[in-house]
């Protein structure tokens, strides 16, 4: 079966219960179905409709109430993997929610899936009672990342803060982000890549760099940030 239903359980303020439904797609049968029983016996105030794909749900969305929160369970999956599931779920569903649910907790991914579009993030290393407020507080119009990561994203904010503190004063922001991929031995293209410029762009930081640091070439450039980063000094 591609598609596993749900409904909740009897509720006293039955005329109170959401009317929409929580879209679940997860490839897995088994994941998806056992998710969907234990988020409604955990007392998720609406339906669940599990299906194992987009196009399985378009086969069926006739007979589902309107779509609340779409929860996407990409397992193990890398955020490269499902670069463009994201924007199109959320495209489609607007103003419905995507939130992901996730084997990963690591900070990068979280950030390049919300930066995608999800509106949560849940990792499957909570609990059933968390996954439910998170679905809840994306409906709301909230958004939902494990304080876990958060406290690792301050982490390494204070880490890289402290890194650039040779470069205060001395560099912008974007040039100080250069300069680490230079101390990096990072080349041009990659430098744009990661940092989202324009290749010319990262040449006209880096001409900026020498002039600031009186560096004739890159390998100048490096062996005096190498010399701030080391506490030494240097003279032009």
């Amino acid at each position: 079966m591609s598609r596993q239903w749900q409904t909740k359980g009897k509720s006293s303020h039955v005329e109170n219960v959401d009317k929409r439904c929580l879209l679940i797609l997860d490839g897995r049968a088994l994941g998806r179905e056992c998710l969907a029983r234990t988020l409604i016996n955990h007392g998720l105030a609406m339906d669940v409709a599990a299906y194992g794909s987009i196009d399985d749900w378009r086969q069926m969305k006739g007979n589902c109430p309107p779509v609340a929160a779409v929860l996407l369970n990409i397992g193990a999956r890398q955020d490269g993997e499902i670069a463009t599931d994201i924007p199109r779920l959320a495209s489609l569903f607007r103003p419905a929610p995507v939130v992901v649910l996730s084997d990963s907790d690591d900070i990068a991914q979280i950030l390049r899936v919300l930066e995608s579009g999800a509106q949560g993030y849940i990792p499957t290393s909570v609990g059933v009672d968390v996954c439910i407020e998170a679905i809840g507080l994306a409906i709301a119009g909230g958004v939902f990342v494990p304080a876990s990561s958060v406290l690792a994203a301050r982490y390494l904010i204070a880490t890289e803060k402290r890194e650039l503190s040779p470069l205060a004063g001395m560099f912008t922001v974007r040039q100080a982000e250069v300069v680490e991929a230079l101390r990096k031995g990072k080349a041009n293209k990659i430098i744009a890549y990661e940092l989202k410029l324009r290749e010319s762009t990262v040449k006209v930081h880096i001409r900026q760099i020498m002039k600031k640091l009186k560096a004739t070439n890159r390998t100048e450039v490096a062996c005096k940030l190498n010399s701030l980063f080391s506490g030494d000094t240097f003279t032009s």
